[in-house]
């Protein structure tokens, strides 16, 4: 057990007061601002390398690579290699970030990352595909604790609860930003250079390289440092490793080789392992958090992406068909509504706010079901109060968390998205499998219709299991009630 108490690690208004006179004002404020130039630049950049955008230039890519229909899975597990190398190197970056100055760990990663999307451009074969879009994940997981880090050193709410809004809008918009940055195909015609779905959006990725240069002469005198790590603490933020090697193994090889019905086992159990480490590794006081960190973590990593991710798919199907391009205008409008709702969470009550954050989070998913998805307008509907409320819930658990609490419920986060990714593919794959029309050949509506009833069957899926957290966060908050009536009452009894 760690000897740190939970609210040493916490989030106070503001800097401690004997390290005022270290810092003049203006100071500080350059260092928040260079903090917050990196929350806008770094948070970005790592979550953008998740979208795999390569689906409409496979044929451009198989023609190019000299591959035959037996080599196009190979190629598609390739360009989906990103997000499994992520979730794999959290956790270790977790820990060196606690371990090592976190801006050091933080250029590294953005290092990684850079190198990965400069490579994109010269991929000529699988392998060599393979290894530039897990370069671009292992950088994104070391860019994201680290950021963490930098934004706890601060030690100021508003910017952690700007960082939690930044994570949940960008798991929203990551995806309509890699569709309309790739080359579509036009009137049969294939798509232009299929090397810019390895590297759709890359200039976040540069930004942030600027912002961390930059923040050096930012930081001001103070030192902003958090309590060293202890040897419990590490073993923490390491726990999911071995789990999220294993699934991830699994996820990779079933996504090619499985069938649908597997897939769905394979992800089923790995939401409820997610759930298992989220409730054991929260008795230990490290990783605890009063309001369910880790809980909210897992919440937000599968209703995010895996629902907006598809939602984007569906509308461009639906807007390519139509001659249009991806409509991002109301993703974006989500990802603010989760800033706005992750600001918002910095005055209210963080146990009101987690559960209000959770209420909007269930809505969204039965509106999704009513919503047609092929209406880019009615889109509005489900996922602004799915923004709003990933990032309130986000947020409000952040608040009185500890930095050991936070990097262990990011490490829960990233392998939820891959398991809600998993889910929602194989759902629909299985309708895609279905009877075929009586003339053997489906048009593109049929298409895009047995895409949207895969993925209302994800959302009802989606819905239980945001229930089910929402009743064990609802079960730890009174558990915890409970305890403080007994502590107060002993020595009354006494």
């Amino acid at each position: 057990m760690s000897t740190h108490a939970a609210p040493t690690h916490a989030v106070p208004d503001e800097a401690p007061e004997h390290l005022e006179y270290l810092e003049h004002p203006a100071r500080r404020r350059l260092a928040a601002l260079g903090a917050l130039l990196l929350t806008g630049t770094a948070l970005p950049a790592a979550v953008l390398t998740v979208p795999d955008a390569s689906g409409t230039v496979v044929p451009a890519a198989a023609s190019a690579l000299g591959l035959g229909d037996a080599g196009v899975p190979g190629l598609l597990r390739a360009t989906g290699l990103s997000l499994p190398a992520l979730l794999l190197t959290v956790p270790p970056a977790a820990v060196a970030a606690r371990r090592f100055p976190a801006w050091t760990v933080l250029a590294a990663g953005l290092a990684v990352l850079l190198a990965g999307l400069g490579a994109a451009h010269l991929a000529d074969s699988v392998p060599l595909t393979a290894t530039i879009r897990a370069a671009q994940g292992a950088g994104a997981g070391i860019v994201l604790p680290a950021s963490l880090v930098l934004v706890w050193e601060r030690r100021d709410r508003a910017l952690t609860a700007l960082w939690a809004g930044v994570l949940a809008g960008m798991l929203i918009l990551a995806m309509p930003l890699a569709l309309a940055a790739v080359p579509q195909p036009a009137g049969g015609t294939p798509a232009g250079d299929w090397h810019a779905a390895l590297a759709p959006v890359p200039w976040p990725a540069v930004a942030a390289a600027g912002a961390a240069l930059a923040r050096p002469l930012l930081h001001g005198r103070r030192p902003w440092t958090l309590p060293a790590s202890g040897y419990s603490e590490r073993g923490q933020l390491l726990l999911p490793l071995v789990p999220a090697a294993g699934f991830t193994f699994l996820a990779v090889v079933a996504a090619g080789e499985w069938s649908p019905g597997a897939r769905v086992l394979v992800a089923g159990l790995a939401v409820l392992a997610l759930i298992g480490l989220a409730l054991t590794g929260g008795r230990d006081a490290p990783a605890g958090s009063p309001h369910g960190c880790a809980l909210v973590m897992i919440a937000v990593g599968l209703l995010t992406y895996p629902v907006a991710g598809p939602l984007a798919g569906i509308a461009a199907a639906t807007a390519h068909a139509r001659g249009d391009g991806v409509p991002p205008l109301p993703f974006a409008v989500a990802a603010a509504a989760a800033v706005a709702g992750a600001l918002a969470a910095v005055r209210a009550p963080s146990r009101g706010a987690v559960s209000t954050g959770f209420l909007l989070l269930v809505l969204a998913v039965p509106f999704a079901v009513a919503t047609d998805a092929r209406d880019q307008w009615s889109l509005l509907v489900p996922i602004v109060p799915l923004g709003a409320g990933a990032g309130l819930a986000l947020a409000a658990s952040l608040r009185d968390a500890g930095p050991c609490a936070a990097l262990f419920g990011l490490s829960l986060c990233f392998p939820a998205v891959l398991a809600g990714q998993l889910l929602v593919l194989s759902l629909q794959a299985s309708r895609l499998r279905g009877p075929r029309p009586e003339t053997g050949a489906e048009t593109g509506a049929e298409q895009v219709h047995a895409l949207l009833e895969g993925f209302r069957g994800w959302l009802a899926v989606a819905g239980m299991v945001a229930v089910l957290l929402a009743a064990l966060l609802a079960a730890g908050a009174a558990r915890r009630d409970s305890r403080r009536l007994n502590a107060a009452s002993g020595p009354r009894g006494g």
